[in-house]
């Protein structure tokens, strides 16, 4: 049987906790599940890590059994512990681009993402992209790109993400619902082996709108799209009112629900798994998963990071590639 291949992961911002918890992850991994980190080899020399050089993402597994297997990616300068250096923002953005090269060359199996500071990027390499999944489409030549929240209790997908909530109503269109609902379809198919996924639409407004005395967002698009959809032979219920659709019994109903704004979705995620959720970008040609938290510069260097939701991205993209594979 052919080994699968390595997830690929980009060390991130090297002052935030990023360094940290891929030391931990590996310590709790060691070769069961093979990764290697895209970054430079001092940045990753603490918290007993026993940074192993490799050549190629292949000797990964091997170099796994003795230390965290590193595929050198040399920065202009230090990582200092909390404070992201501008020097180092261009290697920060290279080493992502070189994961997902190594990726779509099927010499990694999936990457996975540490944490990036975004204002560092922007300061230290005028980095135009308002975040990682920006940039990860971008380098894949792809339009249109959803973000899911996933533990192994519940999968959810924001149709809209950092704007304002004041924006939301405005930001909703019946283009940008319909292709959030078919990515996240494709994706269950393809990336998590649901041969027929069921998705659940949250409504806009309290009480999904109360047919229409508290809003006319359900009656007037977010229906029509469910409509138009089930015609094409996706399973879907909804409008539901967001305040019933996350309790154990709702969540046994459907395989990932679509809400319509960023607290909507993440609360209930958080709520339910807060050190285990994981941030998966769907609609890409390959697999991209990331912990479901920041640098916490507050903590870096301190020995504190909790590497659970790292952990559980490694998993989850492992999962995701077996998937694919399959």
């Amino acid at each position: 049987m052919t080994r699968p291949a390595p997830i690929a992961v980009s060390i991130g911002e090297p002052a935030g906790i990023g360094p940290e918890i891929a030391v931990k992850a590996w310590q709790r991994l060691g070769a069961r599940l093979p990764f290697f980190v895209i970054g430079d080899l001092t940045h990753l020399a603490g918290f007993g890590a026993h940074p192993v050089p490799i050549a190629r993402p292949q000797d990964a597994a091997h170099a796994a059994l003795s230390g965290l297997p590193v595929l050198s990616h040399p920065f202009a300068a230090p990582a200092v512990a909390g404070q992201p250096a501008p020097e180092n923002a261009a290697g920060v953005i290279a080493a992502i681009a070189r994961g997902v090269d190594l990726v779509m060359r099927g010499e990694a199996s999936a990457l996975t993402t540490l944490p990036i500071h975004k204002k560092a990027l922007k300061d230290g390499a005028g980095f135009r992209f308002p975040g990682h999944t920006e940039y990860l489409a971008h380098l894949a030549g792809v339009e249109t790109v959803v973000m899911m929240l996933a533990c192994p209790a519940l999968r959810v997908v924001p149709a809209t993400i950092h704007i304002p909530l004041s924006e939301v109503p405005a930001a909703l269109n019946a283009g940008l619902l319909t292709d959030t609902i078919r990515i996240t379809d494709a994706a269950l198919r393809r990336d998590f082996g649901i041969a027929r996924p069921r998705i659940a639409i949250a409504g806009l407004n309290p009480h999904a709108g109360e047919g229409g005395t508290m809003g006319r967002e359900e009656d007037d698009l977010i229906t029509p799209v469910i409509a138009a959809l089930r015609a094409e032979g996706l399973t879907l219920s909804g409008p539901h009112s967001a305040d019933t659709m996350f309790h154990a019994g709702a969540r046994a109903q459907y395989d990932a629900a679509i809400a319509m704004y960023h607290d909507q979705a993440l609360i209930p995620i958080k709520t339910i798994d807060f050190a285990g959720g994981v941030n998966v970008t769907l609609g890409l040609p390959f697999i991209r998963t990331s912990p479901d938290h920041g640098t916490a510069f507050d903590i870096a260097g301190t020995g504190r990071a909790d590497p659970t939701s790292f952990i559980a991205a490694l998993e989850m993209a492992a999962l995701m590639a077996q998937a694919r594979g399959n």
